[in-house]
């Protein structure tokens, strides 16, 4: 895959890009890289970027007992809902319907980043991000990433740091 012309805050979707000048991140959109082929999953999105799929970010949204959290995951890794449960001290977690994604964050499944969203929700952000020096985001399209130090991913996301990776036996 190519990158497209666009880059920069262009390639951002627009809220996204309003986000990062209101954070005071305008740094951020000069990594901005568009793609004419969809980056929705993770493997898309590595295969586009050409890192590893554990440096790319994914922001999933879930239901705790009906509240939605985000959470930030490695791209190799899946989301253990009872880890996240008990993380929240909920009854229940489920993933969150796509409708319910849009309304929470403003963006669609394959596109949510992991902060600038429509609503403030509590995130919590795995361990395993910190595993490399940058992660590949979701730049709130479906076609757009971005790279940025774990650590400042985490922080701008007011995240949470946990352990919340399935774990194979």
């Amino acid at each position: 895959m190519t990158t497209t012309d666009a880059g920069g805050s262009e390639a951002a979707h627009p809220r996204f890009a309003q986000a990062l000048r209101e954070l005071g991140l305008d740094e951020l959109t000069a990594g901005i890289r568009r793609f004419p082929d969809a980056t929705r999953t993770a493997a898309e999105a590595a295969a586009a970027v050409g890192c590893e799929l554990s440096q790319i970010c994914k922001s999933l949204i879930f239901a705790a007992d009906g509240v939605p959290v985000l959470v930030l995951m490695d791209g190799a890794s899946r989301v253990d809902v009872e880890l996240v449960r008990r993380e929240l001290g909920v009854e229940k977690v489920t993933r969150a319907k796509a409708d319910v994604v849009r309304e929470t964050t403003g963006y669609a499944i394959g596109g949510v980043p992991p902060f600038g969203h429509r609503t403030k929700t509590r995130v919590l952000a795995d361990r395993s991000l910190l595993d490399h020096d940058v992660v590949w985001a979701a730049a709130g399209d479906p076609h757009a990433v971005f790279p940025v130090a774990p650590k400042d991913l985490i922080a701008h996301a007011g995240a949470t740091l946990v352990d919340v990776r399935e774990r194979t036996p």
